[in-house]
Order: C-alpha cells, then structure tokens, then sequence
C-alpha cells in the first residue's frame, strides 16, 4: 500500500473515530469550572443570568475534528474531507438506529434491578434498564442538530481554508487552519443549538444565544491552543511521507480545491 493511501487511512480512522465519540460522550453536561478546581462563573449575556462554562462532554472533541479536517484538507483536498464527513454521517447514523434498537430490547430482570447485589448502597443502581434509556436514548433533535451542524461546519472549514490560502499561498499554516477552524466552529455552536433547543424544545432566542456565545468561547479558546499541534501533524506527516511527496500532495490538493 502507498504511503499517501496508508496515510489517509490512519487519518479517515481517528477522525471518524473522534467524531463518533464525540457524539456519544456528549450526553453529559459538565462544569468545565469545576473540573479545573474552580468556582463556576455567574457570566450575564443577552439578559440571561447565571451562566458559566457548563459544556457537553463532546466539545472537549470537536475542536480535534476541525483541527483533523484542515489537516486532512491541506493533504488530500475537499475531496478527502468530504469522503470522510459523510462516512462520519453515515456511521452516526447507523450507531443511533443501533442504540434506538438496544434500548428497546427487553432487559433481563436480574441485570435490570442490581441495587439488592451491591455490598455498597453508594454503587447502587435501582433500574439499569432506565439508566441506559437516558444515557443512549438522546432526543431527535439534538441528534438532528448535532448532525447539520457538523455538516455545514465541514463545508465552512473547508471554503475558508483554501480561500485563505489562495490569498496566503503555503506559508501561514496557522492563519488558515485556525482561522478556518474559529470560523466553522462560530457557526457550529449556534446552529446545534438553533435546531436541537430553539425549534425542538421551543427555548428562548435569547437563551439559545447566551449558551451559544459561552460555547463558543470555549470553542475558541480551544482552537488557539491546538495551534501548536498543527505544526506537529504538518511536520510528521511530511517526515512519514517525505518532503517531495508531501509538498505534491498539497500542490494537487489545492488546485483541486
């Protein structure tokens, strides 16, 4: 196998795999605040009190699936990216139907009702059964959101990348690909949002506008970070490939772009 097909392999893998997980790990709502050791914010916006930092488990993955998609993008194109995002979708989809199934099997009575086989009350679970429900069995909505929302922030990240980088040429790697990815990820926090609360569970505008802007600068402040781990896929990519490969990989990738 080329090393360019090997390559995108590897990449296709661990950017499905983020994006799949990334999904399901964002049923939990946790206080980004307390996880670092601190007393959570009393932010005001939009008229809306009492919001801090309280984050699905899941954006602690997105920022990563933008930064995969420039880099898959500087290498193999929009053609790349798109291959891999709708696979994304299409296994998204096909993990939903999978865990709509699930939850609607029959439980076994004796795994359903474990409280009475735990030595320790604190470990106690009354109804597994339920338990799994909740966990699994998201809303339509937010399914649907969390779905466009990565779609079209896709598609953004892709257009500016290569708009800023017909302006730039190859130099400014961090402008294009950090750029590109505060750009999608601007639109990627209030769309979600819009279609999973704002039309499915009929919240405030405002509401839906207040939580948005706290995600998003979280979302944004995650994206500076990751600059640096930019440069280093850039630099073991083209160490892995070699330095003529490489450079006619993204030669073709952006005229084909």
């Amino acid at each position: 196998m080329e090393k360019k097909h090997r390559l995108f392999l590897i990449l296709g893998g661990f950017f499905i795999t983020n994006t799949l997980v990334a999904e399901f790990i964002g049923v939990k709502i946790f206080s980004l605040e307390a996880s670092l050791g601190f007393e959570p914010l009393n932010l005001k916006l939009f008229g809306v009190d009492g919001l801090g930092f309280n984050l699905t488990a899941g954006v602690m993955l997105w920022p990563v699936v933008f930064v995969m998609t420039d880099i898959i993008n500087e290498y193999y194109g929009k053609k790349g990216v798109r291959t891999l995002s709708n696979m994304a979708v299409m296994l998204i989809l096909y993990a939903f139907f999978m865990f709509f199934w699930g939850i609607h099997l029959v439980p076994n009575e004796w795994w359903q009702f474990q409280s009475g086989l735990q030595k320790d009350p604190t470990q106690s679970i009354p109804d597994m059964d339920l338990a799994f429900r909740k966990i699994f069995g998201q809303g339509l909505w937010i399914i649907v959101g969390s779905l466009v929302a990565f779609l079209v922030g896709q598609i953004v990240d892709v257009l500016v990348f290569h708009r800023i980088k017909r302006l730039t040429g190859e130099g400014k790697v961090w402008l294009r690909a950090t750029g590109s990815t505060l750009v999608s990820q601007f639109i990627d926090s209030y769309v979600v949002l819009m279609i999973a609360f704002y039309v499915g569970a009929d919240w405030d505008l405002v509401r839906v506008l207040a939580i948005g802007t706290v995600n998003y600068l979280y979302k944004f402040s995650l994206a500076i970070l990751l600059t640096p781990m930019i440069y280093l896929g850039h630099f073991l990519i083209d160490r892995y490939l070699g330095h003529e490969l490489a450079h006619k990989m993204r030669k073709e990738a952006a005229a084909a772009s």
